[in-house]
């Protein structure tokens, strides 16, 4: 019966495996297809407004997670927090004109709020990760460097 039970963890443990490995592929090509759509229309446009190329950005950070959660099966949640930044800053950058200050003043406090979180999750993994654990993720954010880079192999 123990047998049993150990090939049928051993078959979830593979599908659930083959799942994500097959969801991995198809959001990395959706964000190469799409970033390489918007990109072709600038061409096409002749010219790559600030909320184009904040865009690009975008498509750049989620890309990075992708494949981070490729080699490291973790979730990077501080690129989460980046695209969040990124993406209020694009709504901001597109669309400050036609905000009424109420809402200009909403989405400059939320990504203060974003930013603090990154701070302080920076600090948690300063303090509370050990020496072993970044070296076991060389790929993952919390090997981030103090100056906020990505590890060589990764850039």
């Amino acid at each position: 019966m123990q047998n049993a039970k150990q090939k049928l963890d051993r078959l979830g443990e593979s599908l659930v495996s083959g799942f994500q490995l097959a969801a991995l592929f198809v959001i990395g090509a959706t964000i190469v297809w799409s970033a390489a759509h918007d990109y072709l229309e600038m061409i096409r446009v002749g010219h790559a407004r600030l909320d184009d190329i904040l865009l690009l950005f975008i498509y750049l950070e989620l890309g990075t997670m992708v494949g981070i959660y490729f080699k490291t099966e973790r979730l990077p949640v501080l690129f989460l927090l980046y695209i969040a930044i990124t993406a209020m800053t694009r709504f901001l950058a597109v669309d400050v004109k036609a905000l009424p200050i109420e809402s200009i003043l909403l989405v400059t406090g939320s990504i203060l709020l974003l930013t603090l979180a990154v701070l302080v999750l920076q600090i948690a993994t300063s303090k509370f990760t050990t020496s072993d654990e970044r070296k076991e993720s060389d790929l993952d954010v919390d090997s981030r460097s103090g100056d906020g880079r990505l590890p060589r192999a990764s850039r």
